[in-house]
């Protein structure tokens, strides 16, 4: 499990460095900046997300695929896949940029929304890169191949880096586009993240006998809805999910420039925590669909624990790191000290669900593994929408506790979602086993 969890877990947090580089280096622009570029992505990502788990349904298909040693079946589901993407391109664009309006009519401060639009809009630009190399990197790390997704994801900061320096201060003769020149760094960034792994399937094709190539490289109609209900369920709990920290993003942006600008750091930190157990949960979906592509259900049993155990060990140590040093965390994003004030809160009601976070996303990675994708987005739906999202609201508005009272509705969801998670592996592995014992 470490094998295969280490380097996804480095290539999750080269991709969640992407926005911490975007976040730091938009500090000199101001709180306003700062604020407009966590509305933007929290607006973003729950769409463009929604898009990428609706092709997470190639790990449960090329990994059992690929456990049962079915080499062609592998690659029809790539074919598939990339297919997939292509044609969610559009509507996903289509509903980001609707967004626009909608933002603007629930009052958003005025000086956010100058750098909001731009930045938002440049974006949309990306989506086609990303939903390529997200079907590129789901065919790659279910066949075991997880260097050249690390090596993509961890270089592609490296333009980002230089893209942002360039487009938005007006560097090596580019305009001086401001937060727009981050979000269009963004895109180049994930074009080369994308022929980065094309390259890496090309190089594998030649190695292993070109299959991909004399195969058909029409849609396949099976195929492709055996990937939409596996992955449908999946991008719904990713939407789900992604929508609820874009909901509370908009609640803090009707709150004053500071607690806004705390609220876009504490949601920076803790998705860079959350990258780790996200890596460990690829490489339990993987491994998990190994195991029943073989038809072993000990082996699935056994990599699914081992990974609960590496989350559980990982987030529980991010936990302690935001309860103690939440100060000192803050400071690397600003230098305000009302900023750094407010944000050592919300870090400190954070350090609370940390545990609880990665015992979520690495069991929905090991249910996924066995097929089943519709458990988690269930508990996810009820956890934030039906019990987080209104304690947030409430706490915030209505007993005025401000950005504080978003973060413990959020707590008290991911800790039900994480514990309710971990009980149904458990249930899940008995019924696997049960079934086999059966069989024999």
């Amino acid at each position: 499990m470490m094998e295969l969890a280490w380097p996804l877990a480095l290539a999750e947090l080269g991709w969640m460095a992407q926005g911490t580089v975007d976040l730091i280096m938009a500090g000199p622009l101001g709180a306003a900046a700062m604020g407009a570029g966590s509305l933007a992505n929290m607006l973003f990502y729950p769409v463009a997300t929604s898009g990428i788990g609706l092709l997470l349904g190639m790990d449960t298909l090329v990994a059992q695929a690929f456990g049962a040693s079915d080499a062609r079946d592998c690659r029809r589901t790539l074919v598939n896949g990339i297919w997939l993407a292509l044609v969610l391109t559009l509507p996903l664009s289509l509903v980001i940029w609707a967004l626009i309006p909608l933002i603007r009519a629930l009052g958003t401060n005025p000086r956010v929304l100058v750098p909001f639009e731009p930045y938002l809009k440049a974006l949309i630009a990306s989506i086609l890169p990303l939903l390529l190399y997200t079907a590129l990197r789901r065919y790659l790390q279910a066949v075991n191949l997880v260097k050249p997704v690390m090596f993509s994801l961890v270089s592609a900061n490296l333009i980002n880096v230089a893209g942002n320096y360039a487009l938005m201060y007006g560097h090596w003769g580019a305009p001086a586009m401001g937060l727009a020149g981050s979000g269009w760094s963004t895109a180049i960034s994930r074009v080369y993240m994308a022929a980065a792994l094309l390259i890496a399937v090309w190089r594998h094709e030649r190695g292993s006998g070109s299959l991909l190539a004399r195969i058909s490289w029409r849609p396949d109609g099976k195929r492709l809805r055996r990937l939409f209900s596996l992955g449908l369920p999946a991008a719904l709990q990713i939407g789900i999910e992604g929508a609820v920290f874009g909901v509370v993003t908009v609640f803090a942006a009707r709150l004053d420039e500071v607690s806004l600008a705390a609220h876009a750091i504490a949601i920076n930190v803790v998705g860079t925590t959350f990258m780790v157990p996200l890596g460990i949960s690829s490489a339990a979906a993987v491994r998990v669909g190994h195991a029943i592509g073989r038809k072993d259900p000990r082996g699935a049993a056994i990599a699914g624990w081992a990974a609960v155990t590496l989350g559980a060990l990982f987030m529980s140590s991010a936990g302690l790191a935001l309860a103690l040093i939440p100060r000192l965390i803050v400071r690397v994003f600003s230098a305000d000290a009302a900023v750094i004030a407010a944000g050592a809160v919300l870090l400190q009601i954070a350090a609370l669900f940390q545990l609880f976070d990665g015992l979520q996303v690495v069991t929905t990675g090991a249910l996924r593994g066995m097929g089943d994708t519709r458990t988690p987005m269930l508990a996810h739906l009820i956890g934030y929408w039906a019990i987080g999202l209104p304690i947030s609201y409430a706490l915030c508005f209505r007993y005025r506790w401000g950005a504080p009272g978003i973060w413990a509705g959020l707590s008290t969801a991911l800790i039900l979602i994480g514990a309710s998670l971990a009980l149904v592996w458990h249930a899940r592995v008995v019924e696997v086993q049960k079934d086999q014992e059966t069989l024999v």
